[in-house]
């Protein structure tokens, strides 16, 4: 049997509001990979924002440090794709392709992959003109195969605009009884916004579910690596774009070859920027001097060549740069203790970075365009999951701040952070 195939299934602005993660989201066919693999409860993307996230996952690295500094449709891109993962790949012998949402570039094109299945990026069945991402992938997994695959597979799915929600046949889809994501208020607006959300999410487990069983149908399940996470949070306000939990939390789900099976549960603090050292690792190449993450394996596996741990790091980071607008940010975070600075002049909220949804509706009305933002944050995640109480300014707090700052300093100076 050839070396182990590596398939990357992500989603667009899901964060962790998924059934997983006890959400009264129904994915079943995520949940079913869950069972068979390996759930990380504290996973983060390395920023909160689509292209960003999306090179660092790509790369292994953060997004200053391989140049992701915006959105590839505005035309930001990484200065060098060789960082890439389906350029790591090649040389080692391996077929790299890939469906739906790349976003790493304006043209995908010139990312390097052997080739693209679908440039289509919708997947929801009232459009049965376009091909389906997803369906391109199960169309190539029937196929005969000749040597081992890197594929990356984009869901534009839960991105806005979301399906209609058909609490008929779905009657979690019932708006009157759903409940809107945390930390946002319980209105008839975000309810809706939510209803609609869970009928996105329906169709996107779908697709998950397609690949899967082509997966099983071909004999291909027990030596392809299957990683499935979420780009970063909900497009709902105060989610995506923002450097709480909310918006860079993410679901990673991962099974196959190295010890992912068993429902096992981790609660170790992961990023998005440890997939690539995990599939360089089920590969057996080496890992790239650029790559900043750390093979998950020592988490799961128990073998001789993987003394199993409970933690590979003590902290995470993650950015802002540009969304729509430029609003520069960084944060660490610990298991305990989060800590988000804010460069720039600006005590307003940068309302063109909130995209548009009744839930940033429903903050307007009340006045948040006048609502004054910290220029830096400390939550304690143990009593203030929500990290709505700002620490900065309490003296018995003084060492934890010092010890944060001093966290993020190292990290932007040893990563050539251009903010310095």
């Amino acid at each position: 049997m050839h070396s182990a195939n590596i398939l990357f299934m992500h989603s667009h602005n899901t964060g962790q509001f998924v059934q997983p993660f006890g959400h009264a989201v129904p994915t079943p066919n995520l949940q079913r990979l869950a069972e068979e693999g390996v759930l990380f409860r504290r996973a983060f993307a390395a920023a909160p924002t689509c292209s960003p996230s999306r090179a660092a996952f790509l790369t292994g690295t953060y997004p200053h440090a391989c140049g992701m500094l915006g959105l590839a449709h505005r035309n930001f891109s990484m200065p060098d794709y060789s960082l890439h993962l389906a350029n790591i790949l090649k040389p080692h012998g391996y077929l790299t392709l890939q469906a739906g949402v790349e976003h790493t570039a304006p043209d995908t094109e010139t990312v390097g992959y052997d080739r693209i299945l679908s440039t289509d990026d919708t997947n929801y069945p009232d459009k049965p003109d376009h091909p389906q991402a997803a369906q391109a992938v199960v169309d190539f997994l029937d196929s005969e195969q000749s040597q081992p695959f890197f594929l990356s597979l984009g869901l534009n799915e839960t991105h806005i605009p979301y399906p209609d929600a058909n609490p008929q046949d779905h009657p979690c889809e019932d708006e009157r009884y759903c409940l809107p994501p945390r930390p946002l208020p319980d209105t008839p607006q975000i309810r809706a916004q939510t209803a609609a959300f869970k009928a996105s999410a329906r169709v996107m487990d779908q697709g998950y579910g397609a690949v899967l069983d082509a997966l099983a149908r071909n004999g291909l399940s027990d030596n392809t690596l299957v990683i499935c996470f979420s780009d970063h949070g909900l497009q709902f306000a105060r989610n995506m774009c923002n450097l709480t939990d909310h918006g860079i939390g993410v679901y990673l789900v991962i099974r196959g070859p190295g010890g992912f099976a068993g429902g096992q549960v981790s609660d170790a603090l992961v990023s998005l920027i440890d997939l690539v050292p995990t599939a360089c690792d089920a590969v057996g190449t080496e890992i790239p001097v650029h790559v900043l993450g750390k093979a998950l394996q020592p988490l799961v596996s128990d073998s001789a060549s993987h003394r199993r741990v409970e933690a590979l790091r003590d902290e995470i980071f993650a950015e802002v740069n540009y969304h729509a607008a430029y609003e520069p940010q960084r944060a660490v975070r610990t298991r305990r203790w989060k800590y988000i600075r804010r460069y720039g002049n600006r005590d307003l909220p940068v309302l063109p970075n909130c995209d548009d949804s009744p839930s940033k509706e429903v903050w307007l009305e009340h006045g948040w365009r006048d609502r004054k933002v910290d220029g830096e944050q400390l939550s304690d995640l143990v009593f203030d999951p929500n990290e709505a109480h700002n620490l900065v300014a309490r003296e018995e707090m003084g060492q934890v701040l010092d010890e944060m700052r001093q966290r993020l300093q190292r990290w932007m100076t040893e990563t050539d952070d251009p903010l310095l």
